[in-house]
């Protein structure tokens, strides 16, 4: 895979000299810089470095290419090889995602069709032995699920979202970050995981992160990686699942049921836990965090985040909309996120365990989760009106719904393509506080540091390389089913 990313990178890079050449050809027909970058679409100052480092330029292309060839040589495409008519064997298709380390490949039409029977099987015969032969209680079964959520984001159509979208600057993965979920057949959450763009936001300036309600991680893109998943495992599951089964008298053994994402590793383990993956494409089956936890918790924390806003309207005389959402940080949202947590009630919790393993929590009490979201999406639109403005008068169950279901929908390819950018000085500067004289030289902390991140790096870029694959696979069993018609 790494040998794939470097290829490709080298591709990206010979794309660029020959693109580079092209534009000295504009520029010396007498062009000015100011016609050639409207020609190119760049900004002028590209051009000017561009014909200032002509000489590397030419250099560099020449290592590469023949230029004194009186014609370029070509070769057959690859592509050009492949049948406009692909029906992949099931076992060629599964080793195709091992080799290239495709986890969720999206599949369609007949092929999708078998996830209810592979979820199916799972629950009636794998789930069941590993109950039975590990003698699991409900406390000792746990699900993990991450998910995204735009933390300072409104519906849409209200005006402030309006304007922040027009704004210079604005880029949309900016409001994001991801939260792993995590709790027990017995209706019990450990403390969520939160994985943020920055280490020490200005917000949280001068605040233990042990003492946050959350287990605070960060990584430029706000993504879960490997060495994150890792990270959360030793240092925030096993010591708050101890700690629960401890005051529950419990013996410390563990299931700890997960999904086939690309950011869980398989090198999970630790004594007295046993890890299991769910068959690929049945989570939104029966992966218990998708039964509705993950929509009724945002759900609550969109109507916290409003509720919020409503209560500093009321206390504030000279109270401006667009000043308070400048000023509401990260800080303010762990306050709604953990309000949120907590108003999710046990017997409620129970009920999200009931496709996977309906034994453990057939006499549940609880009120469904589906109500817990409904009634939080009414107090939600009420409350907009409360707030008033375009966006806010009108507000409809369904924008709020629109919010929520966002956050869960796949990035777009603009999307990945933004979030797999390095980050700009700007960026990497924005948020964070100035520890420069706390830590200098190359310690082993700053060492640990830097190697993790250019670990996230490569898998950032290998992820790359796997959504390409799989968009490719994906357009050519598609175009396979057609022929086959």
């Amino acid at each position: 895979m790494l040998r794939i990313v470097l290829s490709f990178c080298r591709l990206v890079q010979l794309c660029t000299y020959v693109k580079q050449l092209g534009k000295f050809k504009i520029i010396l027909e007498g062009k000015s810089y100011a016609a050639v970058a409207r020609h190119y679409g760049i900004n002028e100052s590209s051009v000017r470095y561009i014909k200032k480092d002509e000489k590397n330029i030419r250099t560099t292309a020449a290592v590469n290419f023949n230029t004194n060839a009186k014609r370029v040589v070509t070769v057959p495409s690859a592509a050009d090889k492949v049948p406009s008519a692909f029906n992949a064997s099931k076992g060629w298709f599964e080793k195709f995602k091992k080799r290239f380390g495709l986890k969720n490949v999206c599949l369609h039409g007949e092929m999708a069709s078998a996830d209810t029977a592979e979820a199916e099987a799972f629950v009636n015969n794998k789930f069941k032995a590993i109950i039975e032969e590990g003698g699991y209680k409900p406390e000792q079964v746990f699900n993990m699920d991450e998910t995204a959520l735009f933390w300072k984001r409104m519906p849409s159509r209200t005006f402030i979202m309006q304007e922040e979208a027009k704004a210079p600057g604005f880029k949309v993965h900016k409001d994001r970050l991801t939260l792993a979920m995590c709790g027990n057949a017995a209706g019990f959450m450990i403390k969520p995981g939160l994985i943020y763009r920055s280490k020490n936001p200005r917000a949280l300036k001068n605040k233990n992160k042990d003492d946050l309600p959350v287990y605070w991680m960060y990584n430029a893109k706000a993504w879960m990686t490997k060495a994150l998943n890792l990270d959360w495992f030793k240092n925030c599951f096993i010591p708050e699942v101890k700690c629960y089964l401890r005051g529950k008298g419990l013996d410390f053994k563990v299931l700890l049921l997960l999904d086939n994402a690309g950011g869980h590793g398989n090198d999970l383990a630790y004594d007295g836990v046993q890890i299991e993956f769910l068959p690929p494409n049945t989570t939104s089956l029966i992966q218990p965090m998708d039964q509705g936890v993950i929509r009724a918790f945002k759900a609550l924390y969109t109507r916290n985040t409003l509720q919020h806003l409503v209560d500093a309207m009321d206390s504030d005389q000279d109270f401006s909309l667009k000043d308070y959402w400048r000023g509401y940080t990260i800080a303010l949202c762990l306050q709604n996120i953990q309000r949120a947590i907590q108003e999710m009630k046990t017997e409620t919790l129970k009920a999200c365990w009931k496709k996977l393993w309906l034994e453990a929590v057939q006499n549940a009490t609880g009120g469904s989760l589906d109500e817990v979201h409904q009634s939080a999406v009414e107090t939600a639109v009420n409350l907009a009106k409360q707030i008033g403005g375009d966006g806010f008068n009108d507000m409809s169950p369904d924008d709020i719904n629109a919010l929520i279901d966002g956050d869960a929908q796949p990035l777009t390819d603009a999307e990945l393509a933004e979030m797999t950018k390095p980050q700009s000085d700007d960026e990497r500067e924005e948020g964070e506080e100035d520890t420069r004289d706390e830590e200098e030289g190359l310690t082993l902390v700053l060492l640990h540091s830097s190697l993790l991140r250019f670990h996230e790096t490569l898998e950032a870029c290998a992820g790359f390389v796997a959504f390409l694959s799989s968009r490719w696979l994906e357009a050519n069993v598609i175009r396979g089913a057609f022929a086959a018609k």
